[in-house]
């Protein structure tokens, strides 16, 4: 009874810290990923908002030079032309617009690896 309380009292009573501490340390990690997930849900948010605007005003953009074109065409071979024109510069669109959704998924993978690992966000 006496070395139970010698123990207590020269702080060898290392269990219940070590608990208290590794509680802590898991408190702190389940907070990172919660703030660092949270982060990432904004951030996806303002990227989502910023591509539809960005997407509208350039199909609004080929639109209008589609609009254009069609007043001045005056002829069958002036319309297949301004349709082949149009329908290149929607191509080159959409590919622009795979290319930055694939560099965005590229971004959105590594970035979910640091919040898994428990690395810094930034």
């Amino acid at each position: 009874m006496a070395q139970l309380s010698e123990r207590a009292a020269s702080g060898s009573c290392q269990p219940g810290e070590n608990a208290e501490a590794e509680a802590a340390k898991l408190n702190q990690s389940a907070l990172e990923f919660m703030l660092g997930a949270q982060k990432m849900m904004l951030e996806e948010l303002i990227f989502f908002g910023d591509e539809m605007l960005e997407r509208t005003r350039i199909e609004m953009q080929i639109f209008n030079e589609f609009v254009t074109k069609m007043a001045g065409a005056h002829s069958v071979r002036d319309v297949r032309t301004m349709y082949q024109q149009c329908g290149e510069h929607q191509l080159d669109f959409f590919r622009r617009d795979s290319e930055r959704l694939f560099k965005h998924s590229e971004r959105m993978i590594a970035t979910t690896s640091k919040l898994i690992k428990g690395l810094p966000l930034n």
